[in-house]
């Protein structure tokens, strides 16, 4: 596996296991270890205070400290904390992974990030829907449909100038390979070629982390080196 793909591997919500393992492998693999969502209890953090605490490390203080705080409850999110700065941060879980992820129905993930006011009207109004479906029983299959048929309703948000987020935090964990996690901020985009960006390109620090449809963006991963805390985080 090279660097390139050695980081990815390390990257958020399962992005990061599916790109180094065959696809025949991926399949028998996530059929044996997540082939359907977990009992509710193994995604919810119990403490509703720790919840809030990992979401805010998502971001340097100076960020988090007045963003809005979301948590997961039985129902989907519920607002902790009222935010003054416009940005939101929130724990994913592992249904906001593609859907060729062995690991979307991973019950140990707990991805923060913390988005900023463009990535808040156009980027969370997904975790709010797939979080909703994940929770009525919905089967990743059935999510994908409605994923496919909103996009050629052409009823998803449009992704807004400058939408991005912060996912710096020591305490994510975002897969089951290697160490769980790396310090990154990710950039959405209406759909272009990565070439744009000059991602994936020998020594270039831009990633693409996942490319549309059926949602409508384009998502670029950067590594950086260090985490929310200021201390030095490895970089790949």
């Amino acid at each position: 596996m090279n660097t390139k793909f050695a980081a990815v591997a390390r990257l958020i919500f399962v992005l990061f296991l599916v790109f180094g393992i065959p696809s025949r492998m991926r399949a028998q693999d996530g059929k044996a270890k997540y082939p359907s969502m977990a009992p509710l209890e193994q995604y919810l953090i119990p403490i509703r205070d720790a919840e809030i605490a990992l979401a805010r490390s998502a971001a340097p203080d100076s960020i988090s400290r007045d963003a809005k705080i979301l948590v997961l409850g039985r129902h989907g999110y519920e607002t902790a904390v009222e935010g003054k700065n416009g940005f939101v941060c929130i724990v994913e879980r592992a249904w906001m992974s593609p859907f060729e992820s062995a690991e979307f129905w991973n019950p140990k993930i707990r991805g923060p990030l913390c988005y900023n006011p463009p990535a808040v009207q156009s980027i969370l109004p997904f975790d709010y829907k797939r979080t909703e479906l994940a929770l009525a029983g919905q089967s990743k299959a059935q999510i994908s449909d409605w994923m496919k048929a909103a996009a050629a309703k052409k009823e998803l948000p449009e992704v807004e100038a400058g939408a991005m987020c912060y996912m710096m935090s020591k305490e994510a964990y975002l897969t089951d390979a290697d160490d769980h996690n790396m310090a990154h901020l990710m950039f959405y985009t209406p759909h272009t070629d990565g070439k744009n960006w000059g991602a994936d390109l020998p020594n270039s620090p831009v990633m693409v982390g996942e490319q549309g449809p059926p949602q409508p963006y384009t998502l670029f991963l950067v590594a950086v080196g260090k985490w929310s805390d200021g201390t030095a985080a490895p970089l790949p």
